[in-house]
């Protein structure tokens, strides 16, 4: 056969491939209703096991690389925890038209608390300096009232610490919670919300704004002396597969110093040596290797976040110079092994590392 009746043959194998996965979509969707109807979990990691490994073996016989197939059927398991996830959440949906206003919520995680209260009946409000005042939409939060069975704050960090501390004043009897990345600059707010006699708690996503699923992913809770409240904030994710952590208000912060500030900052350190290194990114691209790539795909994420949040995440965390002090000396104590020769002691620093990494299981 010719270059063109080979690519023909190759483009009808392809459209039955996808018709392949439209009819596993179908059974898909039947295995998620009959699991909504009999209470059963959304996730059962020992079949997707067994799948993984059925993929792997039916590979090897046909002479077909493992991991290829292990890819494509991890690729085709997740969309179907996506499908099945937002069906239960639908399914479940609480909202029953209770209103629910999200301050901030034309930004990007407040487009995502939007969407999600709507997928379960919510009646949503926005709030946002972005828009202008229409049905469902107010440009001032303060003109869309107080009168809601929950509210969001989802505004910039600095920003929400004064309005959690306003609506403290007008004391809403509905449920309040922030989504703040930091507690600090919001803590003093939250306590005025508590004394207030306010349903108020906190919360963290540690997840972003293009998150479809949220099996395997975490909602910090951190209560803020209602344990109702926080109790009631639960019970709003209890349809979907999101890990639920409670945590502290201060040990929050500490820990996240070190999770988003040191990892945050590591990133940036890694692209400023790069773009201020004189040499061009074309030619590193063409010398990239396995661990370069890895740190490039990562650093990039971050080059294209928003540098006005992650600046906020380091400058109002009063913990957030410890991990970076740890991370110059580190960096410090790695120039010096390297400048001196020192072999021994660099491969202590690795050892070290890769011992307290193993204790992450």
């Amino acid at each position: 056969m010719n270059l063109d009746e080979l690519r023909n043959n190759l483009s009808s194998v392809d459209k039955k491939l996808v018709r392949l996965i439209a009819e596993r979509q179908k059974i898909v969707a039947e295995i998620g209703k009959s699991k909504l109807d009999s209470g059963t979990g959304t996730r059962d990691y020992a079949r997707e096991k067994d799948v993984l490994d059925m993929g792997r073996e039916q590979a090897e016989a046909l002479g077909v690389d493992p991991d290829l197939a292990e890819s494509v059927l991890r690729q085709l398991i997740r969309t179907s925890l996506e499908s099945q996830e937002r069906d239960r959440v639908i399914a479940e949906g609480r909202g029953d038209g209770r209103r629910v206003l999200v301050i901030g919520g034309a930004g990007k995680m407040g487009r995502w608390f939007v969407d999600f209260f709507s997928s379960q009946g919510f009646a949503t409000t926005v709030a946002d300096t972005s828009v202008d005042d229409a049905p469902g939409q107010f440009h001032n939060w303060t003109d869309a009232g107080v009168d809601y069975d929950v509210i969001v704050v989802a505004a910039p960090l600095a920003v929400s610490g004064r309005i959690l501390a306003q609506l403290a004043v007008l004391k809403p009897k509905g449920l309040v919670f922030d989504i703040g990345s930091l507690k600090s600059p919001l803590i003093d707010g939250l306590r005025e919300l508590q004394s207030a006699g306010c349903r108020v708690t906190s919360l963290h996503p540690m997840y972003g704004p293009d998150t479809r699923l949220l099996s395997g992913r975490h909602l910090i809770f951190c209560d803020v002396g209602d344990a109702d409240a926080t109790a009631a904030a639960k019970e709003l994710f209890s349809a979907t597969m999101v890990e639920q952590l409670d945590m502290g208000l201060e040990d929050h912060d500490r820990l996240i110093a070190y999770v988003l500030g040191l990892s945050h900052a590591l990133n940036i350190a890694f692209f400023t040596a790069l773009s201020e290194s004189g040499e061009a990114a074309p030619k590193l691209a063409q010398m990239s290797s396995t661990t370069f790539d890895s740190q490039l795909l990562v650093s990039a994420a971050v080059a294209q976040d928003n540098p006005h949040l992650y600046f906020e995440i380091q400058n109002l965390n009063k913990f957030g110079l410890g991990p970076l002090d740890a991370l110059c000396e580190a960096a410090s104590r790695i120039r010096e092994t390297v400048a001196g020769g020192d072999e021994e002691a660099f491969v202590e620093l690795m050892q070290k590392g890769r011992d307290y990494l193993a204790l992450r299981g």
